[in-house]
């Protein structure tokens, strides 16, 4: 996809890479690499110098039990995994977070509706349905929040977010999110702490919501 300006940082992405980012962001980074030639092209590059540090490794030797184990489990038949495509506006990784179904969307208030994905210890990742013209309160970050934007767009002091634009933002940052007049915005966000909302309401239905 061109006209992508906003992209993952190199860090996320050897993160992603390794395997060692938490789901909500991997599913994030996952769904932009699909929209991102860029993205792609250099998460390519990360896992080819991956690949050749691994050959480099030294080999280490291992107990015949645990060859054993490990021969048992390459026998044994694994379970098919089904694949998904993208429908509409929502990438292949967000159908496999979704299970292949639309959206079930739960009101927030004021037209504002979200559906959380997966909500774990290590984070949480959701869509976000923000009618045009619609601002999120403002709010600053206890972690890391990657807000990805898959149909709209939405603009905050950093600078405007279109389709295929990520924002990544952290505990520097305080914002008040402003979805663009026209079709909602739709986002795929993740955190990995709650927010931190100034006003009071939002601050009180933080439990209720989960954000």
């Amino acid at each position: 996809m061109t006209g992508i300006t906003h992209h993952i940082p190199d860090e996320l992405l050897i993160a992603y890479a390794s395997g060692s980012l938490p789901k909500a962001f991997s599913t994030v980074v996952a769904t932009h690499v699909s929209m991102c030639d860029e993205c792609r092209a250099r998460l390519g590059a990360h896992e080819t110098l991956g690949g050749a540090l691994l050959d480099d490794t030294p080999v280490q030797d291992v107990s015949s039990d645990m060859k054993a184990r490990l021969f048992d489990a390459l026998d044994t038949p694994a379970a098919t995994e089904r694949v998904y495509e993208r429908s509409g506006i929502f990438p292949a990784p967000v159908m496999e977070a979704l299970g292949g179904l639309p959206p079930k969307w739960k009101p927030l208030g004021l037209g504002v509706r979200q559906m959380i994905l997966n909500h774990d210890r290590s984070g949480s990742v959701r869509l976000l349905y923000i009618p045009g013209g619609m601002a999120v309160p403002d709010h600053g970050h206890n972690g890391l929040e990657l807000t990805l934007v898959l149909q709209g767009a939405f603009s905050d002091e950093t600078g405007r977010f279109g389709v295929g634009d990520l924002e990544v933002a952290d505990g520097d940052l305080e914002h008040e999110p402003v979805a663009e007049d026209g079709p909602a915005c739709i986002c795929l966000a993740a955190t990995d702490a709650a927010l931190r909302f100034r006003s009071f309401v939002p601050r009180m239905l933080q439990p209720i919501f989960r954000i």
